[in-house]
Formats: structure tokens, sequence, C-alpha cells
């Protein structure tokens, strides 16, 4: 007669984690997620790979336009690129109907700042539009040029201090890098893929500075 009761405690306790278990998955999908960022780029012994392969050219501005490189668009819904990358970026990032950013927090790895105000970040194009032109983009379709400055999939667009994106605008390592040296491996590490990527060039000052950065990382 004793078995019985101690073969129900057993089920018991087995149903009883089963439950805690599926309450724990629970919470854990509806918690806020972590803090996110550019996608992972290459390696450093990748990205040195992929600079040893670059072309080396003079670069050439002539007739750029940031209109030529249609940017924030449709990504899905009322989203747009600048809204998703707002979402990734950010930690419980709250968006109101028109997937405007209402509230939530982002650090700025450009410079280590913390904004609670969608307002004071930029998405900043790791390679620069006007970078991208004067290094090959002057010859590929408005469709591809749209892709390069809405690319979601490359580490190629990151929030970061607004005032900070403005500081750096349109130049390359040899003469901008992020105030936060614990970033720079980082981001000359995406640089050289995102020009590996797109068949861009490099400048000679340009690659000297990403063979320096690159051979610390």
């Amino acid at each position: 007669m004793s078995r019985t009761p101690k073969v129900y405690a057993r089920r018991r306790v087995s149903i009883l984690a089963a439950l805690s278990g599926l309450i724990a998955s629970v919470a854990l999908f509806n918690s806020p997620s972590a803090s996110a960022a550019l996608p992972t780029p290459v390696s450093a012994a990748t990205a040195r790979t992929y600079l040893a392969s670059l072309t080396v050219a003079t670069e050439d501005r002539t007739g750029y336009d940031r209109d030529l490189f249609p940017h924030w668009i449709t990504q899905s819904g009322t989203c747009n690129t600048r809204e998703v990358v707002l979402k990734r970026d950010g930690t419980n990032v709250v968006q109101d109907s028109a997937c405007a950013a209402t509230s939530g927090s982002w650090y700025s790895v450009y410079d280590g700042a913390t904004w609670t105000a969608a307002s004071d970040l930029d998405i900043d194009h790791l390679v620069p539009l006007a970078e991208a032109w004067d290094s090959g983009a002057d010859g590929w379709t408005t469709a591809r040029r749209q892709a390069f400055a809405n690319d979601l999939t490359r580490p190629q667009l990151i929030a970061v201090t607004d005032n900070v994106n403005q500081a750096k605008g349109d130049q390359d390592p040899a003469t901008w890098m992020p105030s936060r040296t614990a970033y720079r491996c980082t981001y000359v590490r995406a640089w050289v893929q995102v020009k590996y990527y797109y068949g861009l060039s490099v400048d000679s000052a340009e690659k000297s500075a990403l063979t320096s950065y690159l051979a610390s990382c």
C-alpha cells in the first residue's frame, strides 16, 4: 500500500519540474533583451587577409551626392532602417505605432556615453557614404547603393552619439577613430569587412592605418 503514494509523489515532482521549466522559458522569451550592437565583424586574422587583397587607389569624390544613396528605407511594416537599428542597439526600447522609439537606453560604443532619448543618437554608416563613393560606389547602380546604405547584415550600421557621428563625418581610419580605444579593434575589423564585401578600394594612408590597428588586435 505504501508504493502508490511514492509513485504519485514522484509524478507530482516531475510535473512540477516540467511546469517550472515552462514558466522559466516563458519568462526568458518575455524578458527585456540585452543591449545589442552591429553584427560581429570578422576576426582580426581574417580582416588582415581581406585588407591585403583590397585594391589601393586614390580617392575621387567627383559627383558625390548623399541622395544617390537612398537610405532609411522601410524594412517591415512602418519601421525604417533607422528605427530597426535603434531597436536592435538599445535596451528596453519601446516604440509607438509608427515605430518611433519613445523610450529606452542606448550605449554609444564610440565614446562610452549612455542616452535615454533616441534624438541623441545618429545611425552611423561605419564606412561613410562619401567614403564608399570615393572608393568605387560611384560606379554602382542606385539599387546597390541603397543596399549599402541600409545594410543590416554586414557590420555597417550602428547607433552612436549624434555629435560624435557628426565629428567623424566622412573620415576614414587614417584621420578618425572612436575615442574609446577598447572599440578600435572591432571598428577596423568591421571597416575592412564592409570594404571587402562591397569590393571597395582603400587609399594608401587608409591602408597604412588599418594595417597598424589590426596588428594590435
